[in-house]
């Protein structure tokens, strides 16, 4: 049976003991410059806002550098094909993507493929790129880099031992060169 006077009476809890979060959380928190370690006698609602304070908030993709903001990482022996990828300010391929990408940053690791159509600011290549690549500030071919296909940059470097090849133009050229 129901005892009433006890149905809608607050109860108060008269110790608090955080929850450490898990490693990888703590990291992320700690690399946003959150304290999760509350002071010693701080009352737990003022714990628990610490966690969620407006420092903790993730920045928007207006004034950062490239790398921040929302990033998508493709993992080794992960294939991701047939989608669009948009709103994403950087895209780390450390596997296969075949896709068409609108984007900041893309990072193409050194075993990582892209094939598809990319239109970004900024292009690292170390693995593989095939197909048609704008990159409207700059494209940076590492040594161990491949890119192919109809290329537009806006500045390139390319490291000895780097490869490009196909339609190749700079975006301030009318003419561009096949190579």
């Amino acid at each position: 049976m129901l005892q009433k006077d006890n149905l809608f009476r607050r109860r108060e809890e008269t110790s608090f003991r955080p929850i450490a979060p898990a490693p990888a959380v703590a990291a992320a928190i700690a690399e946003r410059g959150v304290s999760v370690t509350p002071p010693a006698n701080s009352e737990p609602s003022r714990q628990a806002s610490a966690l969620t304070s407006p420092a903790a908030a993730p920045k928007t993709s207006e004034g950062t550098k490239p790398g921040e903001g929302s990033k998508l990482i493709v993992g080794p022996e992960v294939k991701l094909k047939g989608v669009e990828i948009t709103d994403c300010d950087t895209l780390v391929v450390e596997g296969r993507v075949e896709s068409a990408l609108d984007s900041r940053v893309i990072q193409i690791s050194e075993h990582g493929v892209f094939n598809g159509a990319a239109s970004i600011d900024i292009a690292e290549i170390h693995g593989r790129f095939d197909g048609e690549l704008t990159a409207r500030k700059q494209l940076v071919i590492h040594a161990s880099g491949r890119v192919s296909g109809k290329i537009r940059y806006g500045n390139i470097k390319i490291e000895e031992g780097g490869e490009i090849t196909g339609d190749v133009g700079s975006l301030r050229a009318s003419n561009p060169a096949k190579i």
